[in-house]
Parts: structure tokens; C-alpha cells; sequence
């Protein structure tokens, strides 16, 4: 990570950013450990933040009517132990409780092992929605100071869910995955053919994609596919779709410009107000849903509190 030296607390001008492909674990305790192992190897690669797939707590295969809440968030209160014993900032996908209703969930830590946002999956997948409930919100958080967003998995369908973000300052797009296909088709998902760089294009942002890979379980298979791509629709990093891997690349903010997103918000000028209202409504309802999830994941815990309050 550089920063500016002029500014005492300034943004940084670049982040080394970590996907991780993963094949999934049967049980969360091996995922946590997969997890860790993961984590150990980008920082030992100087990243500053590591994103995993979809689910990556429990997998995709998992029976979730039978999730217990008390496991998934002691998963999650180790996910924060590591982010901060590493001192990086961890982005994990796992499934997350408010009362008694399920939601598919990215859950971001910073280095200090806090919990800075959480981000429930909005769109669902017919998969989904005998399990999760949908989300109602979007995703705007911060990595070292740098806005950032995310969605999930199908989600790379709604190009409306990153635009909105990407106007209220967000610079990278974070998207965990977890394809479930049959072999053939998984096979055809290769070499980044899935419309994951006219995001970036049409944004002016870097976009990192984190799937799982092989075998899902019930005959179904990920693509992998992983990549991380710049603001003009490069590739700087690109995994196949048989292996786990660790991509690290280095993210030049100065490149991240937003600038269609920028212009959007001023021409046509009958349409400036209601982006500009919209993305007020977006950022109150990002708060809202940060409370919400944060108090299930930490209920009655100060493990998870910033360490310097």
C-alpha cells in the first residue's frame, strides 16, 4: 500500500489486492482452516486485502436449512481473529443470520478484526430462495480508506448495483462467487468470457472476482475463472478452472476514475436530482443494514469491537 506523503492521513494511491479460488471444504471448521492457509500466503505476498468466494465459510453444497447460527457466527468471530493477528483486511463470504431469517452474505473485516460492513445478497438465484432471504440494500464500505463495493455471485446481472456505488465514490468492485453447474457447462466458462470486464469498462473501476472451483457436490462443478481486471477491461490477473489459486495484483488508484459514473451524475440534467437522491437513500440504507447484521454477528461479544475504542 503507497500513500501520499504531503497528507498525514491521506488514501492510499495504490492496494495489493488477493482473490482466492478455492475448492470448498465439507464442514466449516476445514473452510476456516482453508481460509487461514489462504490468508498466511497473500499477506506473506504483501496483500492488503484478500477476498474469498461465495459461502466460503460453509460451502455452497451446504445443507443451509440446517445452519445453526451459533457456529456460523463462531466462524465469523475466527475470521476476525485472523484479520487481525495478520493485521489485513479480510473479505469473506458466508451465510448470516438476523433473527431468525438467513441471508447469503459478504462480511468485510478490517486489519484491526473489526467488522466494517456487511452485505447480503439482493438478487437470488432459484437455488437461494428456498434458503435465503434477499437483501435490501447495496454495498459502499472502505478498505484502508479506499471506497470499495461489492455484490454477489448473480448479481453480475444487475449492472444497476454496482453503478449506484460506484457514484457514491466506490473505485473497486469486490464480487464473491460460487458457480454450481454441470460439468459441461462449467467447462465452458473460461478465460473470462462473462461480461465481468464491461463492468469495469463502463465504471472506470477495478473489479476483482474470487469463485470457487472443481466440484460442488451433487454432480455440479465451479468454473473458477477467477481474475482481477483494471478500470479499462484488462486482465492483470486470470486463474483457470481446475486449481486453486491466489491471484495478487496491484490496484493504481489513479486509474480508477469513476469518470462515467462521475458524468452520469450530471447529464441529462433532468435525470441529475434523482441519481443524487438515490444514492443518498443508498448510503442511509447501507447504515442501516451494517447495524442490523453486526449486532447478530457480535451479540453480547466485545471480541469484535475496534480494539482502540
Amino acid at each position: 500500500m503507497n500513500r501520499s506523503p504531503k497528507d498525514p492521513n491521506p488514501k492510499p494511491t495504490s492496494l495489493r489486492i488477493a482473490a482466492v479460488q478455492m475448492i470448498f471444504a465439507d464442514s466449516i471448521a476445514s473452510n476456516l482452516e482453508k481460509i487461514e492457509r489462504a490468508a498466511i500466503k497473500a499477506v506473506a505476498a504483501g496483500a492488503d486485502a484478500v477476498l474469498f468466494p461465495e459461502c466460503a465459510t460453509t460451502g455452497y453444497a451446504c445443507d443451509f436449512g440446517a445452519l445453526n447460527p451459533a457456529p456460523l457466527r463462531q466462524a465469523l468471530r475466527s475470521v476476525a481473529a485472523l484479520a487481525a493477528r495478520l493485521r489485513v483486511n479480510l473479505l469473506v463470504g458466508s451465510p448470516i443470520f438476523a433473527g431468525r431469517r438467513l441471508y447469503n452474505g459478504l462480511v468485510v473485516f478490517n486489519r484491526r478484526g473489526r467488522i466494517v460492513h456487511t452485505y447480503a445478497k439482493c438478487q437470488l438465484v432459484d437455488a437461494d430462495r428456498q434458503w435465503f432471504t434477499p437483501g435490501n440494500g447495496l454495498s459502499l464500505f472502505s478498505i484502508d480508506g479506499v471506497s470499495a463495493t461489492t455484490i454477489i455471485c448473480h448479481e453480475r446481472r444487475y449492472p444497476e448495483l454496482v453503478r449506484l456505488p460506484v457514484m457514491a465514490g466506490a473505485q473497486i468492485v469486490f464480487h464473491p462467487n460460487a458457480g454450481m453447474d454441470i460439468l459441461a457447462v462449467s467447462r465452458s466458462k473460461r478465460d473470462g468470457r462473462d461480461g465481468i470486464p464491461v463492468r469495469a469498462f463502463e465504471n472506470a473501476v477495478y473489479y476483482v472476482f474470487a469463485n470457487s472451483v472443481g466440484p460442488q457436490g451433487g454432480g455440479k462443478w465451479s468454473a473458477g475463472d477467477s481474475k482481477i481486471v483494471a478500470p479499462g477491461s484488462s486482465f492483470l490477473k486470470l486463474a483457470d478452472n481446475r486449481r486453486e489459486k491466489i491471484l495478487v495484483a496491484d490496484l493504481d488508484l489513479s486509474l480508477a476514475t469513476r469518470k462515467y459514473a462521475r458524468d452520469s451524475l450530471r447529464h441529462p440534467r433532468f435525470l441529475a436530482p434523482h441519481w443524487r437522491r438515490i444514492v443518498t437513500e443508498m448510503r442511509r440504507r447501507v447504515r442501516e443494514s451494517d447495524r442490523i447484521f453486526q449486532r447478530w454477528i457480535a451479540k453480547d461479544e466485545k471480541c469484535l469491537q475496534d480494539r482502540t475504542t
